[in-house]
C-alpha cells in the first residue's frame, strides 16, 4: 500500500495507454509510485506547481500548465505545448498527466491527444479514457473546447474564425472581472476595413448614410434561427473603428458621419429579435447599413 497524504486522498494513477499514465496530485508526490511505473515526464495542469522534492528529482522532467478546474479557463490554448510534451515523453519514456484529482484538467489534455493521435472525435476519444479511468470528467467548458479542436482539425488555428469567437468569449470573461479589455486580447480588434488595404474584401457592409466601409462578410458571426442562418440583427468581429477598448457597452457610430449603426456590450451582450441571446455582442442594425458586392473603390479614412 502507498502512503496516503490525508489532505488529497489515497494516490490514483491509471494507464491509458503504453507509457502515458493519467492521476492525481497524490500521485504524482508519491516517489514511490513515479519509480514504480517508471515515470520519466509529468505533466501538471493545476493552480500549483509540484513540491521542489518533485522538481529537483535527476531523472525526471516536469511541465507546468498554470489553470483552474473553471468551466471558462481557456484550456484550448495549451493543447499543442501539452499535446508536443506527452509525445516528446512518451519517445523518451512514460509520462503522468495530472492535475489535483486527475479528473476534470489532466483528463481534458489526455482526450485532447488521444483524439489527434486517433483522429477520433470528442466523444470517442472520452470513452476511450473513461474505459481506462472512471472517474474522468472534464467540465462542460472543456468539453466545448475539445469539440472546437476537433472541429478545427486537432490543432490550435489562431488564425481561424472559430478560434477568434471563442477567444472573445474568454476576453468578455477576463472583461466581466476587471472591467477592461487587457491588452492580449487587442489582437481581436480587427482592423478598420474603411481604410486603404491592398487586398480589399469585395463583399463589405456601408453606412446606409455616408456609404463609409464598416465590415467585410467575412467578420460577419452567425447564428441560427430555427435551423436556418439569422440576419435579423448583423453580429459582428470588433472592428478597431468601433472603440470597444475604452468602455464596457456602448453605440456603436459611423466614424465618417457619426450616424448610430448599432451598440456593443462585453458583458450583457445583445438579444437577436429572433430570441437567440448573443454574448459579447458587437452589432449593426441591418435598416443602418447596407450590403455591397463589389468595392469599387476603398475609401480612405483621414
Amino acid at each position: 500500500m502507498y502512503k496516503t497524504d490525508f489532505s488529497l486522498g489515497p494516490p490514483s494513477i491509471d494507464i491509458i495507454e503504453e507509457n502515458l499514465f493519467l492521476g492525481g496530485l497524490a500521485a504524482a508526490k508519491n516517489t514511490e509510485i513515479l519509480n514504480k511505473n517508471k515515470i520519466t515526464h509529468i505533466l501538471t495542469i493545476d493552480t500549483c506547481p509540484l513540491p521542489r522534492t518533485i522538481l529537483e528529482l535527476k531523472h525526471i522532467v516536469t511541465k507546468f500548465i498554470q489553470l483552474s478546474d473553471q468551466p471558462k479557463e481557456d484550456l484550448l490554448s495549451h493543447l499543442e505545448e501539452a499535446d508536443l510534451f506527452i509525445r516528446e515523453g512518451i519517445s523518451k519514456g512514460a509520462v503522468l498527466v495530472h492535475c489535483y484529482f486527475g479528473v476534470s484538467r489532466s483528463a481534458s489534455l489526455v482526450i485532447a491527444y488521444i483524439m489527434k493521435k486517433y483522429q477520433l472525435s470528442y466523444q470517442k476519444a472520452f470513452e476511450k479514457v473513461k474505459n481506462k479511468r472512471r472517474i474522468v470528467y472534464p467540465n462542460q467548458g472543456f468539453v466545448s473546447q475539445l469539440k472546437l479542436y476537433q472541429e478545427m482539425g486537432y490543432k490550435v488555428d489562431r488564425t481561424s474564425k472559430l478560434f477568434r469567437i471563442y477567444r472573445l468569449t474568454i476576453a468578455a470573461d477576463r472583461v466581466r472581472k476587471v472591467k477592461v479589455l487587457t491588452p492580449e486580447f487587442h489582437d481581436l480588434i480587427q482592423p478598420d476595413p474603411g481604410k486603404e488595404q491592398i487586398q480589399p474584401e469585395p463583399n463589405v457592409y456601408r453606412c446606409r448614410k455616408c456609404r463609409r466601409v464598416l465590415a467585410g462578410e467575412s467578420k460577419l458571426i452567425l447564428h441560427k434561427n430555427k435551423g436556418e442562418n439569422c440576419t435579423q440583427t448583423y453580429f459582428i468581429e470588433p472592428m478597431a473603428w468601433m472603440n470597444v477598448t475604452e468602455g464596457l457597452q456602448g453605440k456603436v457610430l459611423c466614424p465618417k458621419c457619426s450616424s448610430k449603426l448599432g451598440s456593443f456590450s462585453w458583458i450583457m451582450g445583445c438579444q437577436c429579435p429572433c430570441g437567440v441571446q448573443v454574448a459579447p455582442a458587437f452589432y449593426l442594425t441591418p435598416s443602418k447599413v447596407d450590403f455591397s458586392n463589389v468595392i469599387k473603390n476603398v475609401e480612405k479614412t483621414l
